[in-house]
Formats: structure tokens, sequence, C-alpha cells
């Protein structure tokens, strides 16, 4: 397999050529953009979404009312690395065996399938098309898309790196001494997501006539699980009122099963519920720095996260109920995700979109937005999200798929899965059983309906399969026993 697929040839048509380096007013034109990626975040996490959410988020919730809010919005993978090498690069991490986080492997009852841990120089990034088109480019927060330093942002189109290497979960924790070999100390307790943000501010104060392209991806809201002890002590006394005050109650989510598997069912932990609202009240920091500068008419901004909620391991911090499962499982839960996009001219305020959409489609849409173009030759998965943003068309994309060939830390097994309009089938890496969902009248895909409906069935592991050969995806191992897991 070819894990560069050509990128070393720059495959963008650049529009404009040689004119925005040549007029400021050019330049301005081109919109900003703002991407805000948050680690572990829920699509239940934010009042947007869940009227009844645990957590304060009154400036996520402000960026969904002035924009337009994707009810279906997906992570290309129930863990972390792949999706970012998803939003990085447009392409199912699929297509180089970047299918789990860089560089998880567990065993059960069959080795896990081969994994890739790192995003190779030679992809063409979202950064690197957009420092092609004049923008200053910036990078702050969690990369965890490879070991060494060879393959962190600086390397891979950002000109500005804080914070950003080989780590999923911050070294030093969430208060300085960071011990961060991309982000210098602060004074003892400095705060990470305040220090990142401040970072960011700065950064496009400093960006002039040029447009910017500012990667905030927050640390937060992984594990440690620590956070400001004024917003501790408010949820502790609003978690009072709650019951059940962070005890589990038993549902089951693993099949087979030799132990009861646990997942949280209140959103009621008043540290997680600390880390979620100071997270919230920084993007309200960036938001309001756009107004105030007079930058917010010529600024996309995205909001979104790169898997499902914590909820089955690890202190199980939330809950996505209704959503089933959560971070490490191909159930809604560990890949439906908060998705959020404000482009001013664009999107009309209060929108709201129900059309499946997914972390891989946000290369397409802002390198056009950006203004470059995508030449045919060029593997992109993803499409431009525009016609569904300006409420002016569809997309030309029946399904969404998912391919997950590892046991999750969090629980979950290995399988695929694929969502066609209401209809969602999964399938079991171990020995093929297939499960069918109708999220339109069962969102906790708590109705197995695979009896039901054989020829969908049949029909949408035909098509699930199809996609397996195009990306070139790789499956379970025999393991110990020397017995052979199912294959497609």
């Amino acid at each position: 397999m070819n894990r560069n697929n050509g990128a070393g040839v720059r495959l963008l048509i650049l529009t404009l050529a040689g004119l925005y380096g040549s007029s400021t007013g050019l330049i301005a034109a081109r919109p900003n953009i703002v991407v805000f990626l948050i680690d572990d975040m829920g699509y239940m996490d934010i009042g947007a979404n869940n009227p009844n959410c645990f957590y304060d988020t009154p400036h996520i919730d402000s960026l969904a009312e002035s924009g337009m809010r994707f009810t279906s919005g997906y992570a290309a993978n129930p863990v972390c690395s792949p999706t970012r090498y998803s939003i990085m690069t447009g392409k199912y991490p699929s297509r180089v065996d970047a299918t789990n986080w860089f560089s998880g492997r567990r065993n059960g009852r069959y080795a896990p399938a081969p994994l890739y841990d790192r995003m190779d120089q030679t992809e063409f990034t979202l950064a690197e098309a957009l420092s092609e088109q004049g923008y200053l480019t910036a990078f702050f927060g969690k990369w965890h898309l490879g070991p060494s330093e060879e393959f962190w942002p600086e390397h891979q189109g950002f000109e500005i790196n804080i914070g950003g290497h080989n780590r999923g979960s911050p070294p030093g924790g969430y208060f300085s001494p960071y011990r961060n070999p991309r982000l210098e100390d602060g004074a003892d307790g400095e705060h990470l997501p305040e220090r990142l943000t401040r970072e960011a501010i700065d950064v496009m104060k400093s960006a002039g006539d040029r447009p910017f392209f500012v990667y905030l991806s927050f640390y937060s809201v992984h594990t440690p699980l620590q956070g400001r002890q004024d917003l501790i002590d408010k949820y502790k006394l609003k978690g009072e009122k709650i019951r059940g005050d962070n005890d589990f109650a038993g549902e089951e989510q693993v099949w087979p099963v030799d132990r009861e598997r646990k997942v949280r069912v209140e959103q009621n932990h008043a540290v997680y519920a600390a880390m979620v609202e100071s997270m919230d009240e920084h993007i309200g920091d960036v938001l309001s720095f756009l107004k105030t500068s007079g930058l917010e008419e010529n600024t996309i901004v995205c909001f979104t996260s790169d898997n499902g909620g914590l909820s089955t391991s690890e202190g199980s911090p939330t809950s996505n109920l209704p959503l089933r499962g959560g971070k490490g499982w191909t159930y809604e839960g560990g890949i439906r995700e908060p998705f959020l996009v404000r482009w001013p001219g664009v999107t009309s305020e209060n929108s709201v979109c129900d059309v499946p959409v997914m972390s891989l489609d946000l290369f397409p849409t802002l390198v056009k937005a950006g203004g470059g173009k995508i030449q045919r030759r060029m593997i992109v998965d993803g499409v431009d999200l525009k016609p569904l943003l300006s409420g002016k068309g569809d997309l030309k994309r029946d399904s969404l798929y998912w391919h997950y060939p590892h046991y999750s830390n969090q629980g979950g097994f290995p399988s695929g899965a694929i969502r066609s309009g209401p209809w969602k089938l999964i399938e079991r890496y171990e020995d093929g059983t297939v499960h069918l969902y109708n999220l339109d009248n069962d969102i906790g895909e708590a109705s197995d309906v695979a009896e039901r409906y054989p020829q969908r069935v049949t029909s949408m592991r035909h098509d699930l399969h199809e996609w397996y050969r195009r990306v070139d995806a790789k499956f379970l191992e025999p393991l110990g026993d020397n017995t052979s897991p199912w294959r497609p």
C-alpha cells in the first residue's frame, strides 16, 4: 500500500495564484479561520445539544446560536489520533492504518490490526494548504500525531506550535509546571486552558493584514481529571441536588462479556464539570476578542470533538445518555460529537442541520473557503459542507463509515460501522455478527432490528465491505490458540 497516496506532490491548485502576496486587500478578504477541537467531549456535554446538561457552556451555546448546529456530526474514529488525522488530511484514517490512538495496542480474544502511529510529513495537510494561500498558521494544544519531533505541527505546515507534541494528555497536568517540550512553564499554578487561549489571542493580534488559521486544540477534557477549585466547589454544590451523586448504574455494553461493564448514567462529576466550564470560558475569550477587534465578520469558527465522552472507564466522568457507549465504542456515544460552524455571510443564525457530517469534511470545506481548490487526482474523502452551511444545497454522499479493528481501553469491541440515512449497521470483527438500528426512532441503539430487515442488512453490509476494500482496511489477527478471526 502507498501510505502517502501521492501527497508529496502539491495537488492543490491555488486560485488567485500570486495575488495574495501582492495585495493587502486580497489578503484581508480571505476569511480568518479558527478551529476549536475539544478532547473527549461528548455530544451531550454542551447545553446546545442537551437542555438538561449539568455543565454550564454559555459561550459554546452562543456560538451554536450564531451559526449552524449539526445534530449528526461525527468523529472519524471513536478515539483521538485517527480523528485528528482526518481533520488534517480529509481522509479516512483507515487508508494509512491509523486506526487507533498513537500508539495504542491492546490484545483481546485476537490481536488487533496493524497500527501506523504517525502522520507522515508527505501528507498534504490543512495547514499546508492554507499556508500556500498566504495564511498565518498556528497550532495550540494537543497534537498526538506522531512519536517524535519530525512529526510535530511545525513540520506539518504550522508556522507556530505552542503545546503540540507526541503526548495525548498533558504530561504535567493542567497546572504549571507543564513538562511540555513545546510550552514554557508559567507561574506555578497557571491553568493550561487559560494559557493556551492567551497565546492564541496574542498570535491573532500579531497577524496584521495576513489571514490566520488558528487551531486551538485544547487538551481539555481528557484525563487527568483536574479543574479549578472555584469551579469544583460550584459543581459539588450543584451535584448535591442530583440523585446518585457520582454513583454508577449498570448497563450491558460488551458482547460477549465476562464481567459487568458499567456506564455513567448521570452528569454529576464536579471535577469534569469544572474542566468543561473553564474550557467554555476560554472559548468565550476568543469569541470576545474576535468581536471587539472587528474580526468576527470575517472569521469562520468551527467547534467539534475528536471522539465521544468518556463514560465507561478511567473514572467515567460523563454520561452520554441517551446515546449508547462512549469513547472507544462505535456506538453513537463514541462517535457522535458536538459540531458547530459559524461562517459570516454563509450560515444563518440559529440554523440546525440533521444531515450526517464528519470530521474529515473540515479539510475540503476550509481549504475551499481559504481560496484553494482540490484537484480530482487528490484523495480526499471529506466533502465541502458549504451547500449545507448556506442552506442552498445538499451533499452528494450516501453513507459514512467507521473502522476500529482494536480493543479499546474503554471496553469497546473491534468493529466497523456504516450510517446511511437514519440506518446504522455495526459489524463485529471477532465473528462477523451484525446489528442494525434506526437512529430516527432509536437514538440509544437499544433495539437491534437486523432480523426484521434482512435485505437492508445485506445491502448495507455490502456497501461497508466495498468501502473496506477501497481504503485497504486491515483486520484482527490470530492470537495464542491460532484460531482465526472473522474476515469480510
